[in-house]
């Protein structure tokens, strides 16, 4: 166990120079296989988080729960783990955390047993003023069963007043701020919730009589749904029986959707505002193109969210391009690291350079984007070490230089590479020939079509600009220090 520990603690690490999201949900309504059909929106949505996966079920009468860690095929493919989640709604979540801690009590949906009935809630996204609420509800007496910043809905629902419980959410809702979806279950209705600057993604699918909910599209293609939309911002959506209506309780504001969505989080075969992920990072990829002046004798990918933006690139630079590194995608589950030796071997458990290809080749090395920059570093190493000649690096988007704090798991300011480093230091830092990244116009190009300055902001494009769409009632750093001290089980106070 304790290796297992290490390995995980190892990969992790070795994980976060890339972004991650902090988790996927699935609901379904009036269908007799519900739990079922969650449990593939759920394997669907697996590439929103990895490390722990649960859902909730009801029958008419009770509510049913079952969370594991781990990864929906090796839990939820289980006949008998579905058995005991009967009935005819359902909904589900992957967690990847960002918000407390890594353990099964923090496994969600979460559960309460309020004096208007069940309620079961599902949670994508991260609460800018969680902490502040989670203090005053414990000055009130609240008693919280865990860390995660979902809780406080769960207890501003309770806390509250109303009489129903859509005035019970619309009270949590007024207090809250961030970037969230939501999927609510209650013995009548399915709910759906969208933040409101629509931040955080959520979409409405149908299969026959049943109205599903799901971070991404490609979750409704798993189940043979109908894309029927997406949840607008500061939309609430009520689906009970077979009647599907919304209301709209928010001051109305601009929709602004968080940018990562379009560059990597979303599957490349999900919708979004009518067009394939893929197509999006195509884009990157072309305008990219048309920013760089460079010979070169092959454009290679990093695997695997390099993929699009360098065949983008390849398209419009007229490029060879071919898959100069290889990925191993078992590593992450099935290799133990029992030595410092074997350790250290760092980037090569995951990707190997096809030698034969890169040899005597003057490369474009082509990546979604930059975080820490170490791993990158090992790549271009590792290119050279194979007889690469020289290497370009080109990353399809800006240079990340501020934190997210709408449920996105990634460093402090502090910990960014391009946030203490110039381009010529940062392109030192990864061994590269030369550095470039797409630039801010040239990524609005791409996602839309225009240019920045020509419209308003469209996207929560706060990683490049620091332009935060909902500021963190705490200073920032202040935030993101309190969140990883809560993490870690100590206290400021």
């Amino acid at each position: 166990m304790k290796i297992l520990l290490i390995r995980k603690k190892r990969l992790k690490n070795f994980n976060k120079d890339k972004l991650k999201e902090e988790c996927g949900i699935f609901g379904i309504s009036s269908h007799t296989d519900a739990s079922a059909m969650v449990a593939l929106g759920l394997h669907a949505l697996q590439h929103r988080g990895q490390e722990g996966c649960g859902i909730v079920s009801f029958d008419g009468k009770n509510y049913h729960s079952e969370k594991r860690q781990g990864l929906v095929g090796d839990h939820f493919t289980n006949p008998e783990i579905l058995k005991k989640l009967p009935g005819f709604s359902a909904i589900g979540h992957n967690r990847y955390s960002t918000t407390g801690e890594t353990s099964l009590r923090n496994i969600q949906p979460f559960f309460a047993d309020l004096h208007t009935g069940g309620l079961s809630i599902a949670h994508n996204g991260n609460l800018t003023n969680a902490l502040l609420l989670r203090e005053s509800l414990v000055k009130e007496g609240a008693i919280f069963r865990t860390t995660s910043d979902t809780e406080t809905i769960v207890q501003l629902i309770a806390k509250s007043k109303r009489e129903k419980i859509l005035d019970k959410l619309i009270d949590a809702l007024f207090q809250i701020q961030g970037g969230y979806s939501l999927i609510l279950m209650t013995n009548k209705k399915l709910v759906g919730v969208r933040d409101p600057y629509g931040i955080r993604p959520l979409v409405i699918g149908k299969l026959k009589n049943s109205y599903i909910f799901a971070s991404e599209t490609c979750a409704l293609d798993i189940v043979g749904a109908n894309f029927i939309r997406e949840v607008e911002n500061g939309e609430i959506v009520i689906i009970e029986g077979n009647q599907i209506s919304c209301i709209k309780p928010f001051p109305k504001l601009k929709s602004r959707p968080c940018v990562f969505e379009y560059i990597y989080f979303a599957r490349p075969d999900s919708l979004i505002n009518g067009k394939c992920a893929y197509e999006y990072r195509k884009n990157l990829g072309f305008e990219l193109a048309k920013e760089t002046n460079l010979k070169a004798d092959l454009v290679v990918p990093v695997p695997d969210s390099g993929v699009p933006a360098a065949l983008g690139f390849a398209e419009q630079s007229k490029k060879k391009f071919e898959l100069g590194l290889i990925r191993n995608h078992y590593v992450g589950r099935t290799f133990i690291e029992p030595t410092q030796n074997i350790r250290s071997l760092g980037v090569k458990l995951k990707l190997n350079s096809t030698k034969s290809l890169v040899e005597n080749k003057s490369i474009i090395l082509i990546d979604d984007s930059l975080v820490r920059g170490t791993t990158c570093h090992k790549i271009v190493t590792m290119l050279y070490e194979n007889g690469a000649k020289e290497v370009h690096v080109r990353i399809a988007c800006p240079e990340i230089k501020y934190p997210d704090f709408y449920g996105v798991d990634m460093p402090t300011k502090e910990e960014l590479l391009a946030y203490k480093k110039n381009n010529d230091e940062m392109c030192k830092y990864i061994n590269a020939k030369s550095l470039k990244f797409l630039s801010l116009e040239g990524l609005y190009r791409a996602l839309t079509g225009q240019k920045r300055n020509n419209i308003y902001p469209q996207f929560s494009d706060h990683y490049f600009t620091g332009d935060y769409p909902i500021k963190p009632s705490d200073n920032l750093h202040g935030l993101k220090i309190k969140q990883l001290s809560l993490l870690s089980g100590k206290s400021n106070n």
